[in-house]
């Protein structure tokens, strides 16, 4: 028998307990040894051998089709999936009619109303009678039970309306949970089935999985990458929403870096490809977005648990209902007609429903916004967080030093500069870029000196020949007799400060910082104002630097001198582990790892973020943050509220047994309100942005 493992997609699958049914009969298919059902995301996994056909056959009972992965499916007007539920409800107004025109003796509006709910719940009761066999009650089972009830004491028009409620409510709560997907299923969606590929000087259109690594992909203005790639010819402006969630399109040129899915805007462009079809950036985050939508949250796990007790509980109170008040002289046909009710009314849809429909629609509405959460946990635990400590460069910062002031010692300014390029063009050090790229763009005029014997001090900076002296160029350290007053004032504003100059004289200060985001000081305002108590910055760097920007962005408090290993132990050192890590996903993997939720900050194409990180913010956009913490107490608060509307109306409705008011009809409006309400409930998560 065959280990393959074959996913396909599915359609018509609305229930959760359906979705078990449906994997308990594919499990039992000749040539199968295993099935996932994946309710949240509509898909299954087969182990084995089977056809399409037969695993069709095992979910016939709910006209579930099935999909191969990767073939787009054919799409229906909602009414045309659901035209049996139109042709019973005609029967059942038709059945009205002849009751008026008949009367109720009449065979007529019986007839009508049995078919009527035969056409509307044929799929119904065919799953309910198979789990009566098999002793599984589920939704179907219930009402399965409650309508042969119903058709036994005589009730025939309440048992064909219940059908009909019945089957609304399913096809209400197929196309809800459609919306639900819809989010990630708009990111399957964004990527091309085909590539244009430039192969041995021959183009030619070609489906993405027979794309190999190396092929040159050709990509006009306005179309759609396919494939992740590195640019070789070509600049554009290029739309990457669809991976970071950043609505400026980004600047790329020769060498740069391409996502499958995003748009080139404006430019023709030749792309070395660099990922099979399956390893893409975006295949990714669909495969992790799909896997933390099947993750059991703590609250669910609490309903799954609950609702193992709840159903058998409702089972038996049903039976005691329509069995002890006629032995004590009441009617039977009453008691057993509030007995049917009670299994409709206490059937646990809407409660297990409750929270997955939360789950899958704001992990999914994150992904759209280019924030990728990796479970329903790590949804629930950034809500709880009080306390946040973020890496300081690359994630507070620009992570690159700028110069932001220069002083002269010397009038002669131009030669300064002269001598100060022509060391530190020689230089690979990060702050000798900065210097070299401030004079060329400030100065442009400036020519670099011509330097001998040039020389680097290990700690302390650089040296050369120029003109027959030698200059040096480095730390305040390196110089004797420094003028303090320059030095302290911008090493207090937590600047960087580089001196160059000769024997005989000090040439010109230079200060460098590396400047925090445009953006950091409003967010760190906004997380306080969602009730982040503690914000921490955790750096490398001497304490002066670390306190400036400390009380620049107004964090509560700051670690300096920190090792990676030292931002480890703070983070364990932490009361309950109840912080978030704010990082860049690759230096600070340790304390990411060991804090409740680890952040990875850019994460786009960054294949150890993506792995690593609970939460990865998909572009370089600190801004994402708050938009995470207000969507995941948005996502607890709904959750809440969906559990006690799913619990509470049934109790309301389960209450009338007591003066004998509960009918079918109001059973089935209980339920099928319930239900509704907290998927309606759970789509308002969709609106957050």
């Amino acid at each position: 028998m065959s280990s393959e493992q074959h996913t396909y997609r599915l359609n018509g699958i609305s229930c959760a307990n359906c979705a078990q049914t449906f994997e308990n009969n594919v499990k039992e298919i000749d040539g199968v040894k295993d099935a996932n059902v994946h309710f949240a995301t509509a898909k299954i996994d087969v182990v084995g051998e089977a056809s399409i056909a037969d695993i069709e056959k095992a979910g016939s009972f709910e006209k579930i089709k099935v999909i191969r992965e990767n073939i787009e499916p054919e799409k229906k007007p909602f009414w045309m999936r659901h035209d049996t539920v139109l042709l019973a409800a005609l029967l059942v107004i038709f059945g009205f009619i002849a009751h008026a025109t008949f009367g109720s003796s009449h065979y007529l509006p019986n007839v009508l109303y049995g078919l009527s709910a035969l056409i509307g719940g044929l799929s119904l009761f065919k799953a309910g009678l198979i789990n009566l066999t098999k002793r599984h009650f589920d939704m179907k089972t219930l009402m399965t039970v409650a309508v042969i009830g119903a058709v036994i004491i005589g009730e025939w028009r309440e048992a064909a309306i219940v059908v009909i409620l019945f089957a609304i409510s399913e096809a209400l709560e197929s196309y809800s949970m459609e919306k639900a997907r819809s989010s990630i299923r708009s990111l399957i969606n964004i990527t091309p089935n085909k590539a244009r590929i430039r192969r041995n000087g021959t183009e030619q259109t070609i489906d993405i999985a027979d794309v190999a690594v190396g092929d040159v992909m050709l990509v006009k203005p306005g179309e759609r990458i396919a494939m992740d790639g590195k640019i070789l010819e070509g600049d554009s402006s290029i739309n990457q929403s669809s991976i970071t969630g950043e609505s400026i399109p980004a600047e790329k040129t020769q060498g740069d870096e391409v996502f499958a899915g995003t748009i080139n805007q404006d430019g023709f462009l030749e792309i070395e490809v660099t990922k099979k079809a399956e390893d893409t950036t975006i295949a990714k985050i669909i495969h992790m977005v799909e896997e933390a939508q099947e993750e059991r949250a703590p609250a669910q796990q609490f309903v799954d648990r609950f609702a193992a007790y709840y159903t058998p509980a409702i089972i038996a109170i049903s039976a005691l209902v329509a069995i002890i008040p006629p032995l004590l002289g009441g009617a039977w046909s009453t008691w057993v007609y509030q007995g049917l009710a009670v299994l409709v009314v206490g059937c646990p849809c809407a409660l297990v429903v409750s929270t997955p429909v939360a789950i899958t629609t704001a992990i999914g509405n994150a992904a759209r916004n280019g924030v990728l959460i990796k479970g329903g946990i790590h949804l629930e635990q950034i809500g709880t967080i009080k306390k946040m400590a973020f890496d300081k460069t690359g994630t507070l910062t620009e992570g690159r030093p700028k110069v932001t002031d220069i002083h002269f010692f010397t009038d002669e300014h131009a030669k300064a500069l002269g001598y100060l390029k022509g060391l530190e063009i020689r230089s690979n050090h990060p702050l000798a870029q900065a210097v070299t790229n401030y004079i060329s763009d400030e100065q442009p005029d400036i020519a670099a000196a011509d330097v001998q014997s040039f020389t680097t001090i290990h700690g302390k900076g650089i040296q050369g020949e120029i003109n027959g002296q030698t200059v040096y160029a480095g730390s305040p350290n390196f110089f004797i007799n420094v003028p303090a007053v320059h030095i302290n004032h911008y090493q207090d504003a937590g600047k960087t400060v580089m001196l160059c100059g000769t024997n005989d004289e000090l040439l010109l200060a230079v200060a460098l910082r590396d400047e925090p985001r445009t953006e950091s000081r409003s967010v760190i305002q906004n997380l306080h104002d969602l009730g982040i108590r503690q914000t921490y910055m955790l750096t490398g760097d001497h304490e002066q630097t670390a306190t400036a920007l400390k009380d620049d962005l107004a964090l509560t408090d700051m670690k300096a001198n920190l090792l990676p290993e030292d931002k480890l132990q703070f983070i364990k050192a932490q009361e309950n582990g109840n912080i978030a890590m704010i990082g860049d996903g690759i230096n600070d993997t340790p304390a990411l790892a060991a804090s409740k939720v680890g952040i990875a900050m850019g994460s786009a194409g960054t294949d150890s973020a993506l792995e690593t990180a609970d939460v990865a913010l998909m572009g370089d956009d600190l801004k994402k943050l708050p938009y995470t913490v207000k969507l995941s107490r948005k996502a607890l608060g709904i959750i809440k509220q969906n559990i006690s509307f799913a619990i509470g109306i049934k109790i309301l409705a389960l209450l009338l047994v007591i003066p004998g008011w509960l009918t079918l009809w109001i059973a089935i409006f209980a339920d099928m309100g319930a239900t509704l309400l907290v998927t309606l409930n759970a789509l308002r998560l969709m609106k957050i942005t």
